[in-house]
């Protein structure tokens, strides 16, 4: 039997599994789940851009109420116009920043905030409804249906994360001269924080189900895989990619702060800041940010809400991040074991990051030289989420499938390796015998 017929059997003994117990899950999810979640990802991806967009043109307050179903229409008449126009006069960027503005251009920021909204809407509509679908119909494994469960309740937890961050740059004591109306730091981070996590569990789960799919196809081709990701000399390199992914992650986060505090704007050359790599000591422990009279809280305070010091920590992050993807990238070449072992797809994986990480370090340079112009800043934002794609891909690549799916590849295969001896001992006594006669 050959490596097609092989999965072709394996795949008829799953489905004939799932034919005879029809109330019950399959061991494996179908194939359009996981193009669904790749689809819903995509549309992650593209909201977590359009949503820098609407930050970067300080559109995000132009809605001061939170209407999760009637906000779904836009003002259809003139006095409805006026009374979202009226509102936003109430609001203090309006007070301190756009005293001048007009209709025309609050309708220009309005809109940017409304498609924002809507769009969010039609991915948790789009999700939610064909979760309740596949599930109701065995279409995913039991694993996938609490994946799906968990990555509903995140975009519902998105959702009300989203108001609660554009609360916190309606607050009245933003009316006080020398206030500058922005939404907080901390509530921006943890919005675009928890759209990553949404992005990545959609991506990781559709590129898993897809990898069981080939697998289970060439059973031969799998085992081989698996047996080479099995090998000791690939445990460090898997840990390295886990570890990479975090940081990745945590170089994002760390850019949130800087746009949360407009951090971009200041020490606009690179790699210097100002006279040093870093600013005076003076400047990044800055007391004004204390809230305590014993200054206990002067170091951390100071790195989550000194712009100085903020950009000087994505800074670091991000060279950081540069370096370890290098580093990864060399010990794939110069690491016999890991060389040797690692999968075609992995090293492919590896690469990419390379490509994708320098690209990103040069539009962070770009923005920050450039002094943040909307393109490049948007650009920076999109090449963060590339780059943590890549990580997820790589991660993807490099892990073993779940135990009922190795067990269903790795058994035939074993049997298959036990009778071979047999086979070859009896062919050895037919060509004895024949030399006899």
């Amino acid at each position: 039997m050959d490596a097609s017929n092989a999965g072709r059997a394996i795949l008829a003994e799953a489905a004939a599994a799932t034919d005879g117990r029809s109330s019950s899950f399959p061991n494996t999810s179908s194939k359009s789940v996981a193009y669904w979640l790749l689809g819903s990802a995509a549309s992650v991806f593209g909201i977590v851009v359009f949503g820098g967009l609407t930050r970067l043109t300080e559109s995000g307050l132009s809605i001061t109420e939170w209407r999760p179903v009637t906000g779904s229409l836009w003002p259809m008449s003139k006095a409805e116009w006026d009374s979202e126009f009226t509102k936003y006069k109430s609001s203090p960027e309006f007070a301190q920043l756009n005293s001048g503005m007009d209709m025309a251009d609050f309708k220009q920021i309005y809109f940017m905030e409304w498609a924002h909204r809507l769009w969010g809407r039609v991915i948790g509509v789009t999700f939610l409804l064909p979760t309740a679908y596949f599930i109701a119909r065995r279409r995913v494994a039991p694993a996938v249906a609490w994946k799906l469960a968990g990555i509903c309740g995140m975009i519902g937890f998105q959702g009300a994360i989203g108001w609660w961050m554009v609360k916190s740059g309606l607050k009245d004591d933003l009316f006080e001269p020398g206030s500058h109306p922005r939404v907080s730091q901390y509530r921006l981070t943890a919005h675009l924080g928890t759209a990553f996590a949404v992005y990545c569990s959609m991506l990781l789960t559709g590129l898993s189900i897809l990898k069981e799919h080939r697998m289970l196809a060439n059973p031969a081709k799998a085992a081989e895989t698996i047996k080479a990701l099995q090998h000791p000399a690939l445990r460090v390199f898997r840990g390295s990619v886990v570890g990479l992914t975090l940081l990745v992650f945590t170089t994002a986060l760390s850019g949130a702060l800087v746009a949360g505090l407009d951090a971009g704007l200041i020490y606009n050359e690179f790699p210097w800041m100002g006279l040093g790599l870093a600013p005076p000591k003076k400047e990044l422990l800055d007391p004004f940010y204390s809230h305590v009279p014993d200054q206990s809280d002067l170091v951390w305070r100071n790195m989550l809400e000194n712009p100085s010091f903020v950009q000087l920590d994505h800074r670091i992050l991000a060279t950081t991040t540069f370096t370890a993807i290098m580093s990864l990238f060399a010990y794939t070449r110069f690491a016999k074991g890991v060389r040797a072992k690692l999968p075609k797809e992995a090293n492919k994986g590896v690469q990419g990051m390379v490509h994708l990480v320098t690209l990103q370090v040069t539009l962070g340079i770009s923005t920050l030289i450039y002094m943040v112009p909307t393109w490049l800043a948007s650009a920076h934002q999109a090449g963060a989420l590339a780059l943590l794609t890549g990580a997820v891909v790589l991660f993807s690549r490099i892990t073993l499938p779940r135990r009922a799916i190795l067990r269903q590849i790795m058994k035939p295969q074993a049997a298959r390796a036990q009778a071979s001896p047999h086979i070859s001992s009896r062919l050895e006594a037919a060509k004895a015998a024949e030399k006899a006669l």
